[in-house]
Protein backbone atom coordinates (compact mmCIF):
# COMPACT_ATOMS: atom_id res chain seq x y z
CA UNK A 1 0.00 0.00 0.00
CA UNK A 2 1.33 3.34 -0.68
CA UNK A 3 2.44 5.89 1.87
CA UNK A 4 0.44 8.96 1.66
CA UNK A 5 2.11 12.28 3.19
CA UNK A 6 0.27 15.27 4.79
CA UNK A 7 -2.84 13.97 4.05
CA UNK A 8 -4.53 15.72 7.37
CA UNK A 9 -2.42 18.91 7.45
CA UNK A 10 -3.22 19.49 3.67
CA UNK A 11 -7.05 18.73 4.02
CA UNK A 12 -7.38 20.54 7.14
CA UNK A 13 -5.10 23.75 5.29
CA UNK A 14 -7.45 24.07 2.57
CA UNK A 15 -10.70 23.60 4.62
CA UNK A 16 -9.11 26.63 6.77
CA UNK A 17 -8.67 28.65 3.34
CA UNK A 18 -11.87 27.90 1.87
CA UNK A 19 -13.50 28.51 5.28
CA UNK A 20 -11.67 31.82 5.26
CA UNK A 21 -13.23 32.48 1.68
CA UNK A 22 -17.01 31.70 2.60
CA UNK A 23 -19.40 34.41 0.72
CA UNK A 24 -16.71 35.16 -2.10
CA UNK A 25 -18.28 35.17 -5.59
CA UNK A 26 -18.02 32.40 -7.91
CA UNK A 27 -15.83 30.06 -7.44
CA UNK A 28 -13.51 31.38 -5.15
CA UNK A 29 -15.58 30.15 -2.62
CA UNK A 30 -15.42 26.87 -3.72
CA UNK A 31 -12.00 26.23 -5.12
CA UNK A 32 -8.91 26.07 -3.32
CA UNK A 33 -6.28 27.28 -5.63
CA UNK A 34 -8.67 30.21 -6.92
CA UNK A 35 -9.96 31.17 -3.15
CA UNK A 36 -6.35 30.81 -2.23
CA UNK A 37 -5.58 34.22 -4.32
CA UNK A 38 -8.36 35.78 -3.43
CA UNK A 39 -7.87 35.56 0.04
CA UNK A 40 -4.31 37.11 -0.70
CA UNK A 41 -5.47 39.65 -2.51
CA UNK A 42 -8.30 40.62 -0.02
CA UNK A 43 -5.84 40.98 2.71
CA UNK A 44 -3.90 43.45 0.51
CA UNK A 45 -6.48 45.34 -0.02
CA UNK A 46 -7.47 44.77 3.38
CA UNK A 47 -3.95 45.99 5.00
CA UNK A 48 -3.70 49.23 2.40
CA UNK A 49 -7.15 50.26 3.37
CA UNK A 50 -6.22 50.48 7.40
CA UNK A 51 -3.90 53.00 6.49
CA UNK A 52 -5.75 54.97 3.87
CA UNK A 53 -8.41 55.11 6.71
CA UNK A 54 -6.25 56.95 8.89
CA UNK A 55 -4.97 59.16 6.35
CA UNK A 56 -9.18 59.62 4.80
CA UNK A 57 -10.03 60.84 8.29
CA UNK A 58 -7.25 63.16 9.27
CA UNK A 59 -8.31 64.86 6.07
CA UNK A 60 -12.26 64.87 7.17
CA UNK A 61 -11.25 65.69 10.19
CA UNK A 62 -9.53 69.17 8.63
CA UNK A 63 -12.43 69.93 6.33
CA UNK A 64 -14.57 70.12 9.45
CA UNK A 65 -11.87 72.47 11.16
CA UNK A 66 -11.63 74.70 8.13
CA UNK A 67 -15.27 75.42 7.72
CA UNK A 68 -16.18 75.76 11.60
CA UNK A 69 -12.82 78.78 11.33
CA UNK A 70 -14.21 80.14 8.22
CA UNK A 71 -17.46 80.47 9.91
CA UNK A 72 -15.95 82.74 12.48
CA UNK A 73 -13.71 84.88 10.41
CA UNK A 74 -10.10 83.04 10.18
CA UNK A 75 -8.14 80.57 8.72
CA UNK A 76 -7.34 76.98 9.15
CA UNK A 77 -3.40 77.77 9.37
CA UNK A 78 -3.85 80.78 11.59
CA UNK A 79 -6.01 78.51 14.01
CA UNK A 80 -3.84 76.00 13.87
CA UNK A 81 -0.52 77.68 14.58
CA UNK A 82 -2.75 80.49 16.97
CA UNK A 83 -3.14 77.00 19.07
CA UNK A 84 0.00 75.66 18.62
CA UNK A 85 1.44 79.32 20.25
CA UNK A 86 -0.67 78.94 23.33
CA UNK A 87 0.18 75.95 23.95
CA UNK A 88 -3.12 74.36 23.58
CA UNK A 89 -2.81 70.66 23.05
CA UNK A 90 -5.61 69.30 21.22
CA UNK A 91 -5.33 66.72 18.17
CA UNK A 92 -7.69 67.15 15.43
CA UNK A 93 -10.14 64.43 15.90
CA UNK A 94 -10.65 66.27 19.36
CA UNK A 95 -11.16 70.07 17.42
CA UNK A 96 -13.44 68.75 15.08
CA UNK A 97 -15.47 67.02 17.66
CA UNK A 98 -15.84 70.47 19.48
CA UNK A 99 -16.85 72.19 16.30
CA UNK A 100 -19.62 69.54 16.08
CA UNK A 101 -20.79 69.15 19.25
CA UNK A 102 -19.87 72.15 21.02
CA UNK A 103 -19.80 75.16 19.32
CA UNK A 104 -19.28 77.24 22.62
CA UNK A 105 -15.91 75.60 23.48
CA UNK A 106 -14.57 76.13 19.94
CA UNK A 107 -15.50 80.11 20.15
CA UNK A 108 -13.38 80.22 23.39
CA UNK A 109 -10.69 78.29 21.27
CA UNK A 110 -10.59 80.73 18.49
CA UNK A 111 -10.55 83.57 20.57
CA UNK A 112 -7.63 82.15 22.17
CA UNK A 113 -5.65 81.35 19.01
CA UNK A 114 -6.52 85.37 17.53
CA UNK A 115 -4.73 86.05 20.95
CA UNK A 116 -1.97 84.29 20.41
CA UNK A 117 -1.13 85.14 17.31
CA UNK A 118 -1.36 88.84 17.75
CA UNK A 119 -0.17 89.24 20.58
CA UNK A 120 3.63 87.59 20.08
CA UNK A 121 5.87 89.60 17.55
CA UNK A 122 7.00 87.33 14.43
CA UNK A 123 9.94 85.68 14.89
CA UNK A 124 13.06 86.21 12.59
CA UNK A 125 15.15 83.26 11.75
Amino acid sequence: MPRTKKSTARRRKHKRVLKEARGYFGTKSRHYQQAKVALMRAGNYAWRDRRARKRDMRRIWIVRITAACRMRGTRYSLFMNGLKMAGVLLNRKMLSQLAIHDPAAFDRLVEVATKATTATPARID
